[in-house]
C-alpha cells in the first residue's frame, strides 16, 4: 500500500482544531456583560459583587498590568436547550499557550459562592446540568490582567513587573462572554482523535500504529463536518475497538496525581500568588466533583493556611476533598523551599511547621518530601528528611541539568552523615504533565529501572502559575488506563506509588552526595539584598528563641510562641524557591526586604525584652554572646558586665611600601598599596596562605551574559572576560581604642563605587573585610579572589549541621560542571597540617579553580558577591550593598566552623545590672544549633546539637537550670520521642557520628 501516514495525520489534526473542538461549544448564545475596573489593589468579593457596573461590549480592551476587573455576566437560557448540559464559555483574550502567565479569573454565583476559575485552558464554568429552559444567569468574574513576562521572545528586560513601575496600558480584549450548549459526545470524540492521534506518533511503523491510522480515516468518512454534532457519535464508533485493546501486560505503569506547582511568587507577587491559590483549588474541587477517581495533589501548608485566612468557603470545600481522600497534602514543608541556602535550623522548621498545620488541620502527615523545582539539593537533607520522619523523596528538576544525565529514576539517596531515603524522578521529566503522547512515550522508555520496576509519577496538570488538571487530561488519562502501544495511567496516591516501588526495588541503587543542578548556578548569588535579609533574620530567630527560652527558665518572662511562630512563617516564606534565588519580579524582592527589616525589628525587640528581664535594671555595659563559641571575652550563649573583661591587646600597624602591615599575637598580614592582601602569616607555623606571587581581595568583574534565564544562569565562559579592578582612589589606616587595626580601601570601577574596611581584631586569625558597594552595573558579575598557597584536593563548604566536600580538580564532565557552587558560613581549604578558610555573612557562591608554577599547585577560592541580570528584575542589586567576609589564616574545620558562627552571630552590648551563665553549655565534639521552647507549648526545652567536622565523637549537654527541668529525652526534628531506646539516650554523655544532628528534649517539671 501506498504510505498516507502525513496525508491522514495532517487530516485529522486539521479537524480535531478547526471543526471537532469548536463544536464542542458551537451552539451558543451572547452573555450580557457589565464591568467595573478597579483603581488599585484587590477588594474581597463581597465588595466586588456590590460595585456599580457599567455595560461592556466583548472586544473592549480591559485590565492595566496587575489590575483586576470586575465583570458581571447575565442572560437566560434559551427554551430550545432543555435538557442539555449548559455552560458558560468566557475568553478574556487568552493565548492558550500561557496558563498561569496572563490574565485569569474567578467566577462567582451571585451570591458569593465561588465556582471555579478561567484561564486559557479552561475557559468554561457549569451553568446547569440539565437545563429546563428559560433560567436566569448571572455570573461575576473577578478578572486579574497579570503581565505576560516571559513572553515568546523570552527575558527582555521589562518595567511591567513591579506595580510601581508598570504601564497603565490595557493589556487584554475580551474574545467570548456566551452561553453554550456543552455537546458531550463532540467532547469525547475530540479526546479519542487526540489520543490516538498522539498515540501513533510514538509507535513504530507496524500493526498497531496502521490500525490507529485506518481507524482514524474510517471515524473522519464518518463525521459529516456540517453536522458534527450529530455525527460524532457514528466517528467513535470507527474508533471503539482501537481505543478497547488493552496495553501489554508488561506496559510501564503511571501514577498520576493532579498537580498545579503553584509558585508561591515568582512572575507575579505573593499578593496575586494567594489569588491564584484559590482560583486554582476551587478549579481542582469542582473537577473532583465531576469525577470519580480523579486525585490532586497540593504541597505547601503556606497555600492552604492563605486559602483559610482569605477564602474560608473555599478551605471548606478543600477539607471536604481532603477528608474524601481525593485531594492530598503531599510535601509536609511549609512552602517548596530552596534548600540550598537556607540553615539547617530553617529546613527543620519548613518540616516542623508544615507538619503542624498538616496534623492539625487534617489529621495528615505527609510521608513525604515534594520539592519538583528547587534549584539543587543539599547532601544534608537525607538525614533531616528522616529525622523528621519523612519515607519519600520527589523531585524532578535535575533532569534539567546542562551536560550529565542523571543516571537513576528510582533509587536510595545518601545524604553527607549516611543516611538515606528513597527518592524518585519522574521519567517524563516533567512537573507539569498534560498526559501527552510523547510524555508517556518518554516516562515509558527512558525509565531507568525497566529491569526491576513498574512505573514512575506523573504530576498532571498547568503549573508554575497555576491552573492545575484539565477535564480534557482527566478524560486522557481514562482512555491512557489500559491502551495498547501506551504506558498504562492511574490515578494514585504518591504513598502508594512509593510503596510499590520500594517492593519492587529491595536493591536500589545509591546516589551519594549533593543532587548539584547543572544549570541556575547564578542563584546563589542575583538579589543580594533578599539572601543577606534571609541570614540576618535567620540568626535573629535563634538568638530571640535562646534567650526568650532563658528568660522563661529564670524570670517570668513569657515565651512568644505566637509571635515567634508567625516570624519563623514569615521567613520559610521568603525562602520560597523563586524568592532566596533570587529569581522573581521586583515588586517580590522589593516586599521581601521590606518583610525583612519588619521581622529584623520585631525579633530585637524579643531579645532585648528577654536580656532586660535576664540582666536586671541597671546602668551598666553587658557583653551578651548569643554565639555557642567564646566571644569577645563573653562565655558561650551568655553574659558578663563590660567592666569585668580584659582589655585587649592592640593590634599593631605600621606603613610599608606604601601599604600596612597589621599583625596580632596569632597573625601577621601585609596590606599592599592598591589594598591587596600580598601575604597573610600564621605566625604560630610560619606559614604564608597567599600563593607566591598573588595577591588576595582582588575584586574581579566579568561580563555576565547568560544564553538564557538571566538571574538564575551564569554560563562558564563568563570566565573568558575579566577586568581585575586594583586602581584606588583613597588608602588609610588607624587603630581604634579596642585596638582593633583597619585599613580603608577605596575604589571606582564603570559607573560603581566600593570601600572597604580591612580589619584585624586582638586575638583574633580572621581578617576580616566589611565592604559597601554602591553598584550601577549592567549585566557584570563580580567576585573577590583569594589565591592561596594550599595545594587543596577538595574544598570543605559548610551546609546544614555539617559540610559536603567537593574535588577541586574537573577531571570528569561531572566535576567540571561545578564551576560554581554553594556554601553558608565557611569554606575551607587545607592540606595536611594546614588550612585556610574564608568566612562571610551573607554569601552563598563560589568558585574554585587549580593552579600551578613550576610543579607547585596552589588553589584559589573566588566569592560571588553581586550580578546585574535585568530579567525578570531589570533593576537587580542597583544601588548600596553591604557585605562581610574574612579569610582565617590557619584553621581546621572545627575553627572554620567557630569564625562562620561567630561573624553571622555577633556579641551585642546592652544595659544592665549584671549578667549571666548560659541555660545550655555542650561539651565534647558538638556544636550548639538551636535552644527553644517546645513547639506545643509545655514549656518543655528543646536542644539541638550537631558535629560539624565530619568525624565520630563524643558529646554533653547540660542544662544549667536543672530544678525546672527534669532527665531529657532524644527527640526527633519533630520534637516527638524517637519510638525506641535510643530515646532513653543520656544526654549528658552521648556519642556521635560524623554530621550526625541529635536533638534532646528536657521536660518541664
Amino acid at each position: 500500500m501506498h504510505d498516507d501516514i502525513p496525508l491522514t495525520t495532517g487530516r485529522a489534526r486539521r479537524v480535531l482544531d478547526e471543526r471537532i473542538t469548536p463544536a464542542v461549544h458551537a451552539t451558543t448564545t451572547a452573555l450580557e456583560a457589565a464591568w467595573h475596573e478597579l483603581p488599585g489593589e484587590p477588594i474581597p468579593p463581597t465588595d466586588g459583587l456590590a460595585l456599580t457596573f457599567t455595560p461592556y461590549e466583548v472586544g473592549t480592551p480591559w485590565g492595566a498590568a496587575w489590575g483586576t476587573t470586575w465583570f458581571r455576566l447575565t442572560g437566560t437560557v434559551p427554551t430550545a436547550w432543555a435538557g442539555r448540559r449548559v455552560e458558560a464559555v468566557v475568553d478574556l483574550g487568552f493565548d492558550k499557550n500561557m496558563p498561569g502567565f496572563q490574565c485569569e479569573g474567578l467566577v462567582y454565583l451571585a451570591d458569593g459562592t465561588p465556582v471555579k476559575s478561567i484561564n486559557p485552558r479552561n475557559q468554561w464554568v457549569l451553568v446547569t446540568e440539565r437545563a429546563e429552559g428559560g433560567e436566569t444567569v448571572e455570573l461575576f468574574v473577578e478578572a486579574a490582567s497579570n503581565p505576560v513576562l516571559l513572553d515568546y521572545h523570552p527575558f527582555l528586560p521589562t518595567q511591567e513587573g513591579d506595580v510601581q513601575t508598570s504601564s497603565s496600558k490595557r493589556l487584554y480584549a475580551t474574545r467570548r462572554m456566551e452561553l453554550a450548549v456543552f455537546e458531550s459526545e463532540v467532547h469525547e470524540l475530540a479526546l479519542d482523535v487526540d489520543v490516538l492521534l498522539e498515540l501513533q506518533a510514538e509507535l513504530p511503523a507496524g500493526p498497531r500504529r496502521m490500525r490507529i491510522l485506518q481507524a482514524l480515516d474510517d471515524a473522519l468518512d464518518a463525521l459529516d463536518l456540517q453536522h458534527i454534532p450529530e455525527t460524532a457519535g457514528d466517528a467513535r464508533a470507527a474508533l471503539a475497538e482501537v481505543l478497547a485493546a488493552p496495553a501489554e501486560a508488561s506496559a510501564h505503569t503511571i501514577s498520576a496525581v493532579g498537580h498545579a506547582h503553584i509558585d508561591s511568587a515568582w512572575l507575579w507577587p505573593v499578593r496575586e500568588t494567594i489569588r491564584k491559590v484559590v482560583r486554582t483549588t476551587s478549579t481542582m474541587t469542582e473537577l473532583i466533583d465531576q469525577t470519580d477517581d480523579f486525585l490532586y495533589g497540593m504541597s505547601s501548608a503556606q497555600q492552604y493556611a492563605w486559602i483559610k485566612e482569605h477564602r474560608p468557603e473555599v478551605y471548606t470545600r478543600v477539607k471536604a476533598a481532603v477528608e474524601a481522600g481525593r485531594f492530598l497534602p503531599i510535601g509536609g514543608m511549609w512552602v517548596e523551599s530552596d534548600t540550598v541556602m537556607p540553615t539547617g535550623e530553617s529546613i527543620v522548621r519548613q518540616f516542623s511547621q508544615g507538619q503542624r498545620f498538616f496534623e492539625r488541620e487534617f489529621g495528615i502527615r505527609p510521608k513525604g518530601v515534594w520539592l519538583p523545582d528547587s534549584f539543587g539539593y543539599s547532601p544534608a537533607l537525607p538525614q533531616l528528611m528522616r529525622r523528621a520522619g519523612f519515607e519519600w523523596f520527589f523531585t524532578q528538576k535535575i533532569s534539567w541539568n546542562q551536560v550529565n544525565k542523571f543516571p537513576h529514576h528510582t533509587f536510595l539517596w545518601e545524604g553527607i552523615d549516611g543516611s538515606r531515603v528513597f527518592s524518585h524522578f519522574p521519567s517524563m521529566d516533567t512537573y507539569n504533565s498534560r498526559l501527552s503522547g510523547s510524555e508517556v512515550a518518554k516516562a515509558s522508555r527512558q525509565f531507568r529501572e525497566n529491569r526491576l520496576a513498574t512505573g514512575s509519577i506523573a504530576p498532571v496538570g498547568w503549573g508554575d502559575g497555576g491552573g492545575g488538571t484539565t477535564r480534557e487530561m482527566t478524560g486522557t488519562a481514562a482512555r491512557l488506563a489500559d491502551l495498547e502501544g501506551s504506558a498504562k495511567v492511574r490515578w494514585e496516591h504518591p504513598d502508594t506509588f512509593f510503596d510499590r516501588a520500594k517492593s519492587e526495588l529491595t536493591d536500589p541503587p545509591v546516589w551519594v552526595g549533593e543532587l548539584y543542578l547543572e544549570l541556575h548556578r547564578a542563584t546563589l548569588t542575583s538579589q543580594h539584598g533578599t539572601k543577606q535579609g534571609n541570614r540576618r533574620c535567620e540568626q535573629l530567630l535563634i538568638e530571640a528563641e535562646l534567650w526568650a527560652a532563658t528568660a522563661a527558665a529564670r524570670t517570668d518572662f513569657a515565651y512568644p510562641y505566637d509571635e515567634l511562630d508567625a516570624l519563623w512563617q514569615q521567613v520559610l516564606l521568603q525562602q520560597f524557591h523563586d524568592i532566596l534565588p533570587g529569581t522573581s519580579i521586583a515588586w517580590v524582592h522589593r516586599e521581601a526586604v521590606e518583610r525583612y527589616a519588619e521581622t529584623a525589628a520585631a525579633l530585637t525587640a524579643i531579645i532585648d525584652q528577654a536580656l532586660s528581664a535576664l540582666a536586671g535594671t541597671g546602668d551598666a555595659a553587658v557583653v551578651v554572646n548569643p554565639a555557642p563559641f567564646l566571644q569577645a571575652g563573653a562565655p558561650a550563649q551568655g553574659a558578663v558586665l563590660a567592666a569585668d573583661l580584659a582589655a585587649p591587646t592592640a593590634v599593631s600597624l605600621s606603613e610599608q611600601g606604601g601599604g600596612y602591615v597589621l599583625a596580632n599575637d596569632l597573625v601577621r598580614v601585609v596590606v599592599d598599596a592598591q589594598g591587596l592582601v600580598t601575604s597573610a602569616v600564621d605566625l604560630a607555623s610560619g606559614r604564608e596562605a597567599i600563593a607566591a606571587g598573588e595577591a588576595a581581595n582582588l575584586l574581579q568583574l566579568h561580563q555576565d551574559f547568560p544564553n538564557m534565564w538571566d538571574a538564575w544562569d551564569v554560563d562558564r565562559y563568563y570566565r573568558n572576560r575579566v577586568e581585575d579592578l586594583v586602581s584606588t582612589t583613597g588608602l588609610t589606616a588607624s587603630v581604634d581604642e579596642s585596638g582593633v587595626a583597619r585599613v580603608v580601601v577605596s575604589r571606582a570601577f564603570g559607573d560603581s563605587t566600593v570601600t572597604q574596611e580591612v580589619v584585624l581584631a586582638p586575638g583574633s586569625r580572621t581578617l576580616e573585610f566589611d565592604q559597601v558597594t554602591d553598584w550601577h552595573e549592567t549585566e557584570k558579575f563580580l567576585k573577590v579572589a583569594f589565591p592561596l598557597d594550599v595545594r587543596a584536593e577538595h574544598t570543605i563548604a559548610e551546609a546544614q549541621f555539617g559540610a559536603q566536600k567537593r574535588v577541586t580538580h574537573t577531571n570528569t564532565s561531572w566535576e567540571a560542571a561545578k564551576f560554581e557552587t554553594s556554601m553558608h558560613r565557611y569554606v575551607l581549604v587545607s592540606e595536611p597540617g594546614f588550612g585556610v578558610a574564608l568566612v562571610n555573612d551573607s554569601i552563598h557562591g563560589f568558585d574554585t579553580t587549580r593552579d600551578a608554577v613550576d610543579g607547585h599547585v596552589t588553589t584559589t577560592v573566588r566569592l560571588s558577591l553581586l550580578r546585574a541580570p535585568r530579567f525578570p528584575d531589570p533593576e537587580t542589586d542597583q544601588g548600596v550593598q553591604t557585605h562581610r567576609y574574612g579569610i582565617v589564616i590557619g584553621t581546621d574545620q572545627l575553627g572554620a566552623t567557630s569564625a562562620g558562627v561567630r561573624m553571622n552571630a555577633g556579641a551585642r552590648t546592652i544595659t544592665g545590672a549584671h549578667g549571666f551563665d548560659p541555660l545550655v553549655q555542650v561539651s565534647g565534639d558538638v556544636v550548639l544549633s538551636s535552644v527553644k521552647l517546645a513547639d506545643d507549648r509545655s514549656g518543655d526545652l528543646v536542644v539541638r546539637v550537631y558535629e560539624p567536622s565530619g568525624q565520630r565523637g563524643t558529646g554533653g549537654i547540660a542544662v544549667s537550670a536543672d530544678e525546672t527541668f527534669d532527665a531529657a529525652v532524644e527527640v526527633t526534628l519533630l520534637e516527638e520521642p524517637l519510638g525506641d531506646a535510643s530515646s532513653d539516650a543520656d544526654a549528658s554523655s552521648f556519642t556521635v557520628d560524623a554530621y550526625e544532628v541529635r536533638t534532646f528534649r528536657f521536660p518541664r517539671n
